[in-house]
């Protein structure tokens, strides 16, 4: 059905345009992840896009901005997909797992865009890295929000410093992700409930657990 404020023509434009630029900034993140940002050129992507420098222009406007849209691009759906499992009615532990999966498995669909995320987002200036940096905190946030819940159900413990504990949390995800990045050898839903484990129940055997608890 035609939208009513935009012609039928025009919305099979943009969305032919949105594929193409899809194939655009994962050519560059794949140019960023082996080359670096500042080894790589435009002629390098658009090499990769199998196109004359001069049309890159229609995606980029600079090699500055095609770094700027990878590292948003590897944290696309991110917060949405936090934000589904957050709303959940499901336990917590579930709902960790959730969030670890969810976290892992974009490092390995998105390999090339994470690792440039990860080791490459700070050669952008401040004002770049705005939106990235905003969605981590929304992200975090998140996370915190899940933790919270923990605590009143009684699944958590009620003296635990949310923000410290989802930001560690975090701290794990993206280390692992980043091994996950580097290695292809490396079994992600291993890696997941590895993750998971260690992120819910420690490292101490259930007896020294709960004694300690008590």
């Amino acid at each position: 059905m035609q939208s009513a404020d935009k012609p039928i023509t025009l919305q099979i434009a943009n969305r032919k345009y949105a594929r193409k630029k899809i194939v655009a900034i994962e050519a560059a993140a794949l140019v960023f992840a082996e080359k670096g940002f500042h080894g790589a050129t435009t002629q390098d992507i658009a090499s990769e896009m199998g196109i004359q420098q001069g049309s890159l222009y229609y995606y980029f406007k600079s090699k500055e901005q095609a770094l700027q849209e990878v590292c948003e691009y590897g944290f696309e759906n991110y917060v949405e997909r936090m934000q589904k499992i957050g709303s959940k009615e499901q336990p917590f532990e579930a709902k960790m797992l959730a969030i670890v999966t969810s976290h892992l498995s974009n490092y390995r669909s998105k390999n090339n865009a994470m690792k440039v995320h990860n080791d490459q987002r700070l050669y952008l200036p401040v004002e770049r890295r705005a939106l990235i940096k905003k969605l981590g905190s929304e992200y975090r946030e998140l996370l915190e929000g899940v933790l919270k819940e923990g605590i009143d159900e009684g699944v958590l413990r009620p003296d635990i410093d949310t923000h410290f504990i989802a930001y560690s949390i975090i701290g794990i995800c993206n280390s692992w992700g980043g091994n996950l990045v580097r290695d292809d050898a490396l079994d992600l839903f291993e890696t997941i409930e590895q993750c998971s484990d260690l992120i819910l129940y420690g490292t101490l055997i259930p007896t020294k657990r709960n004694k300690h608890e008590k």
